[in-house]
């Protein structure tokens, strides 16, 4: 047995080793543990104590085959996660929250909540920040860079104008905001934010942005558009040089389950109609997408995409009415 190991780790760094040891397995005898920090059965008594002082549940289980376990209780001592694991541990169920993912969505905020319970305070209002600054469309998105994701959450929480550089056509220029909310797609993240020099709301995506810095300025809110949708809309608008509104002959959710979100916004009219605000390359492409929804539907705008369906269903007609010559089946 080690001992000199045992006095190399220093009371604290020891006690933290047992706990990990006691939470790894269900139940470990004394001279296990002992021989696992490399100190005597004694020291491990007084350890488990310091445990028991701090209100870990350390129970001691008698007879044969006994020893230490770690029981359960509702009001566990702080959690031991220091600021990077508790944001990517915050980021990873904020991801899973907003995912695609069957039930996966709730799973992540009930365990969102159980962090929350039992991370220490100063950690506790880190997390609450991001969790309360964050708003979805959708799942699977790409990884951001943590320390921007939380300087932008701290931002938006106290209300405090951020600054950071981003590209603009061939440049790169400062920017300076009223940060309001964080939105994650399907695919990226976002930031919804009052732009102080254009002074307009815009959104900008994390990962082009660099030295992201929140200010000493605070700032009165502003009434402001809903998060999520002004993104949704406002990213689908980028993607396609065509835009157009229909209505669909179905319910919203079954036409969201059927169109990416960063391709189409889809609101509901009622319980059986959806408006659906999507996008193509072109006129043709657009009415191709709507129509392999398999949904009755009707074109809102723009009214030349109205014109657009009937010359294309004359075609249609036309190609299904057109009688082929028969084939000449005689010897030549």
């Amino acid at each position: 047995m080690d001992l000199a190991r045992g006095d190399d780790l220093g009371t604290t760094e020891r006690v933290l080793t047992l706990l990990g040891l006691l939470q790894q397995r269900h139940l470990w005898t004394g001279p296990e543990l002992a021989d696992r920090l490399g100190v005597t059965p004694r020291t491990v008594r007084r350890d488990v104590e310091r445990l028991r002082a701090l209100g870990y549940p350390v129970r001691a289980v008698q007879g044969v085959g006994g020893g230490y376990e770690l029981g359960p209780g509702k009001d566990l001592p702080p959690l031991l996660l220091d600021d990077e694991e508790a944001i990517a541990t915050a980021v990873s169920l904020l991801a899973g929250a907003g995912g695609a993912v069957a039930s996966a969505g709730d799973a992540a905020l009930r365990a969102l909540t159980k962090l929350d319970r039992v991370l220490p305070a100063r950690l506790r209002h880190e997390v609450r920040a991001l969790s309360g600054s964050v708003e979805s469309f959708g799942g699977g998105r790409t990884p951001v860079d943590p320390e921007v994701l939380m300087t932008l959450a701290r931002a938006c929480r106290d209300e405090v104008e951020a600054g950071f550089d981003y590209p603009s056509g061939s440049e790169v220029r400062r920017r300076r905001v009223e940060p309001y909310r964080l939105v994650a797609s399907d695919r990226r993240w976002y930031l919804l934010a009052y732009d102080l020099d254009r002074d307009d709301w815009r959104n900008f995506r994390l990962d082009r942005m660099t030295d992201v810095s929140a200010r000493t300025w605070r700032f009165r809110p502003r009434p402001a558009p809903d998060a999520a949708t002004y993104v949704q809309e406002s990213v689908a608008s980028r993607v396609y040089p065509h835009r157009a509104r229909f209505l669909v002959h179905a319910p919203a959710d079954t036409v969201r389950a059927q169109i990416p979100a960063s391709a189409a916004v889809v609101r509901p009219r009622g319980s059986e109609l959806c408006e659906v605000l999507s996008g193509a390359g072109s006129l043709d492409s657009m009415i191709m997408h709507v129509l392999l929804l398999g949904h009755d539907f009707e074109v809102l705008d723009p009214p030349e995409l109205s014109s657009r369906c009937r010359a294309l269903a004359e075609k249609l007609l036309a190609a299904g009415t057109t009688t082929s010559p028969a084939p000449d089946t005689k010897e030549p």
